[in-house]
């Protein structure tokens, strides 16, 4: 039986062990489902569990049928962010989930050299009564794009869809598919890349393809024409893994980096004043962390990546 009782800003669980024996940290996962079994354990360890009443911070011991359990559940911790309200441009929202399409330039999380103005400071001004993940009222980014890569990005707004998002990307069920002009025309209509990526091994502000026993972790993209250009190619791409910069890395590593990329295709120039790489999140597939649903979004792209593929098709004749 459980027994769910809001006390001013603490949630209280009072629970009683009906059958089965098990460790107190799974028992409780299996009962309270909207919180991860790392918070669960988190809570047993900072004192938050009481069994048959006593304090109880182990989270390996063993409940048995009729003990009594109270899991208290403190009040999230507000983030060390200042909400600042930027525009969204919103693809999806509802209680649990908020799927964005973001513009060029804005940076997902504060990082070294961008403390605010990020996407971060504007979901919390957004939803300002997040529920919390991990003790601390904040959004749930499950995956990031880069500061200058534009498109469709999923943000959980409670610790049950982060933890089922997270497990969605683990497992390759959520779909990733973007959209690319890159330099140079493939010999061939698709492919796979299948190259280990890393924090490159001089410049430690760049990834590069490096082998797993240097640090390497498996990286997987797939690649598709989508229209050719001349010596530009419009490229659809999905992703397996979600390595960082590794649509970047992988294409400039094939011989065709990304149109705009500062970094990887360094040179380079299409006489088109873009914002940054014309690399773009073009569609997002996930299962609903809650109702179970699929859910697939589409971001249009931004105004300069439709502008660049209109300036290259009328180069190439495409276009009259």
């Amino acid at each position: 039986m459980i027994k769910h009782v809001l006390e001013l800003n603490e949630n209280l669980y009072n629970l009683q062990v009906e059958d089965n024996t098990d460790r107190l940290d799974r028992y409780l996962s299996e009962q309270v489902p909207d919180l991860s079994r790392s918070r669960i354990q988190q809570l047993i360890e900072q004192s938050h569990v009481h069994l048959n009443g006593k304090i109880c911070t182990s989270k390996k011991i063993s409940v048995k049928v009729g003990d009594r359990i109270t899991l208290e559940i403190p009040a999230a911790k507000p983030l060390k962010l200042q909400p600042e309200n930027v525009s969204l441009d919103i693809l999806y929202e509802d209680d649990s989930l908020l799927i964005l399409n973001k513009p060029a330039g804005l940076v997902v999380h504060p990082a070294p050299g961008h403390p605010d103005g990020t996407l971060v400071n504007a979901i919390l001004a957004h939803c300002p009564n997040l529920p919390g993940i991990g003790g601390v009222q904040r959004p749930g980014i499950v995956h990031r794009l880069d500061k200058d890569t534009t498109g469709a990005i999923a943000i959980a707004k409670t610790e049950l869809a982060h933890q089922h998002l997270q497990m969605q990307l683990k497992a390759k069920t959520a779909r990733r598919e973007y959209l690319g002009v890159v330099y140079g025309a493939p010999k061939t209509e698709s492919g796979r890349i299948d190259l280990p990526i890393g924090r490159h091994q001089v410049d430690r502000k760049k990834m590069a393809v490096v082998p797993p026993e240097k640090g390497g972790r498996s990286a997987v993209t797939h690649w598709q024409v989508k229209e050719r250009l001349g010596n530009y190619t419009l490229m659809h791409f999905q992703l397996e893994t979600g390595r960082t910069h590794q649509i970047r890395v992988h294409s400039a590593q094939i011989g065709h980096p990304i149109v705009g990329d500062p970094v990887y295709s360094s040179g380079h120039s299409v006489g088109v004043n873009l914002p940054g790489q014309a690399l773009h999140a073009w569609r997002l597939r996930l299962e609903h962390p809650v109702l179970g649903n699929w859910i697939e979004v589409t971001a249009p792209p931004p105004v300069e990546f439709t502008t660049l593929v209109a300036v290259l098709r009328q180069r190439t004749g495409l276009l009259t």
